[in-house]
Formats: C-alpha cells, sequence, structure tokens
C-alpha cells in the first residue's frame, strides 16, 4: 500500500470522520472546534492496515535513531508495529491523568518520584524516535520528551529524542512548533494534501469548509 491507499482505508473504516458523520463537528482536547476528527486508536482492530503504517512509518525513520518512544495511549500500538518490524527496541511513557503541560508534569514528577515516567530500558547514548498517531499543535510531543528526559535523569542517563513520527500531521503549526525546539517532525501523511484524495467521496461544500478551516482554523472557533 502506498500513502493514498491508506488514507483512504482509514477513512472507509470510520477512522477518519468528517461533517457527514457529524454535522456538529468535533470539539478537539485542545478546545479547538474541527470540522473533521481522526480516531487512530482503533487501529489495532485493523491488523492489515496496521502493518502496512508500521512498514512505511518505520523506513522512514529507521535512520533517525536506534530506540522508538511510544506515547500513550495511541503512540504505543503504532511504536509497537515500528518496533516488531524494524526489529528496534522499544519504550513508551506511561498515561499520566491530569497532565497537560510541562509544568504539571515536573510537579507531579517531583511529588511521585517513586512512580516510573517511562516503562522500558534506557542506556547511556540512546538516540529515540518518539511515535504517536496524530499531532496538531505538538504539545503532548514536548510533553513526552520532556518525560523521557527526566525518567532519563533519573536513571542516570544521557539520551536525545530530537525526532518525533506521527501517522498524520494535521499541519496546524506542529512543524514550525517542533523546529523551534530543535525536534524534527516525520509524517506519513499530511492532511491537507490527503484530504484531495478523497474529495470524491465528500460533498462539496463539506469539502470547502475542510479546506478552509486548514487555512484559518481561528475563524471557525
Amino acid at each position: 500500500m502506498n500513502e493514498r491507499e491508506i488514507f483512504a482505508e482509514l477513512y472507509k473504516k470510520g477512522l477518519i470522520k468528517t461533517l457527514k458523520h457529524n454535522p456538529e463537528g468535533w470539539h478537539l482536547v485542545s478546545g479547538m472546534w474541527s470540522p473533521f476528527y481522526i480516531q487512530l486508536r482503533l487501529l489495532p482492530s485493523h491488523p492489515h492496515l496496521m502493518n502496512e503504517i508500521g512498514i512505511m512509518l518505520g523506513e522512514k525513520i529507521k535512520k533517525c535513531g536506534n530506540k522508538l518512544l511510544g506515547i500513550a495511549m495511541a503512540g504505543i500500538p503504532i511504536a509497537t508495529a515500528v518496533s516488531l518490524i524494524q526489529k528496534m527496541p522499544l519504550c513508551y511513557t506511561r498515561k499520566i491523568a491530569g497532565v497537560k503541560s510541562i509544568e504539571s508534569l515536573k510537579e507531579y514528577a517531583s511529588q511521585y518520584g517513586e512512580h516510573s515516567l517511562v516503562e522500558g530500558e534506557i542506556e547511556d547514548g540512546d538516540r529515540f524516535i518518539a511515535i504517536d498517531d496524530i499531532v496538531t499543535k505538538f504539545d503532548s510531543k514536548l510533553i513526552a520528551i520532556k518525560q523521557l528526559e527526566i525518567e532519563a535523569e533519573r536513571r542516570g542517563k544521557k539520551i536525545e529524542c530530537k525526532n518525533v513520527a506521527v501517522v498524520i500531521d494535521r499541519q496546524q503549526g506542529a512543524e514550525e512548533i517542533a523546529k523551534e525546539y530543535g525536534v524534527k517532525l516525520h509524517s506519513l501523511i499530511k492532511f491537507r494534501d490527503a484530504i484531495e484524495w478523497i474529495k470524491d467521496e465528500m460533498d462539496e461544500k463539506e469539502y470547502e469548509i475542510i479546506v478552509d478551516y486548514l487555512n484559518e482554523p481561528e475563524k471557525y472557533q
């Protein structure tokens, strides 16, 4: 399969939803309203599609580091697929309730020092590639990287995580933010480009709203 075929399958299987599925649209975790919703947490229910994504994403990032970091929760099965195909060791972040910023993460880490923030073996010199399902503003990726850095420091290990890979980039500023922090964002599919691939599957008005939203999301908030 190629990127176009993968995106079409995600849409057909309902892992990407548009206004025809929900005319009211969606409010994302960030608080933003969106005329489309990407739900890749369901990927493990489609093993063939998951395997194809693992193959393609793995090929894209295999030379960027020596170890993977699955970001809880949706990023963990995707990272596992890449790990098994590329034979790369895998660690993963723990989901921490209520932590939605680096400041709250630091506070949690100071209060609960005995709780591991990352599961898996960490060695000196590890170059991690963080993996998740989608990216919007990059905030959660920065938290995951900091989570890894705090855990590595606890264990007395020096590591780096300068690469993040996702299946879909919503193209709403994440790549630019990543660059500001010295991180390279890799994506299998860029949503703005990919929406053209399923244009014929949508109503004309629905398509126009999505394209306009991608250009000026603030207008719809």
